[in-house]
């Protein structure tokens, strides 16, 4: 059995039931008996309900849209890998070798679906009232500030105010493909400029991956110019 006191030590959570940290962080291209989906379906729900909870009472002027804005910001791939990087998450999970060769413990998709495990093994030994200052301290030692303009980048705007000043015309995005059950789908979309492919990236909806190949578009024009 690994050491996990640093990583218990970070997290301020220690496990009485160690089989289940090990459930945690044991990914599905290991080939167990076990991996970690269950577990990180388990946490993404309580995820989704802490951070609600968070937000609603301390943006009471906020409306549903922004509110909704905020959690979407946080509560999706690229804000729970920044929370698994914070505890080093990526030293402590389980992968095969080729996973490790594809340099596995550093990929976002393994990060933020362990750290929605681990979180959700926390719930499921502990309960919510246990694992809400858990989350809730990650969030402050991770983000400066916690608000609308900080965490939410349109670069899907930002992206066609580029091409319309450069090109007169506005990016379009084409679905490559979908992937995954239903409550864990994944989709793949393309971007395309003016007849040229500027990039390809996969989200956990359809927005979530068109925000994310903009991005990847916007940083290509950034290098350009």
């Amino acid at each position: 059995m690994s050491d996990y006191s640093k990583l218990e030590k970070c997290l301020g959570y220690q496990f009485k039931n160690k089989d289940l940290i090990v459930e945690a962080l044991t990914h599905k291209s290991l080939k167990k008996p076990y991996n970690n989906e269950r577990l990180e379906f388990l946490g993404d729900a309580v995820l989704n309900l802490i951070v609600g909870e968070y937000l609603y009472l301390n943006f009471p002027t906020s409306n549903e849209g922004e509110l909704s804005k905020i959690r979407a910001s946080l509560v999706n791939e690229t804000g729970f890998t920044k929370l698994a990087n914070e505890i080093r998450l990526g030293d402590y999970i389980y992968i095969s070798t080729a996973e490790e060769r594809n340099k596995g413990r550093t990929k976002a998709s393994i990060l933020s679906d362990a750290f929605e495990a681990i979180m959700g093994a926390i719930y499921l030994e502990s309960g919510l009232e246990v694992l809400k200052p858990i989350i809730l301290n990650l969030l402050r030692s991770t983000y400066d500030k916690i608000n609308l303009d900080v965490l939410f980048s349109d670069y899907k705007t930002a992206l066609q105010e580029i091409t319309q000043a450069q090109f007169g015309s506005i990016p379009e995005y084409r679905i490559e493909g979908s992937y995954g059950p239903d409550h864990k789908k994944e989709f793949e979309v393309s971007i395309w400029i003016d007849g040229v492919k500027y990039g390809q990236a996969k989200g956990k909806s359809k927005k979530l991956a068109q925000q994310a190949v903009a991005k990847i578009a916007i940083d290509k024009f950034k290098e350009i110019n």
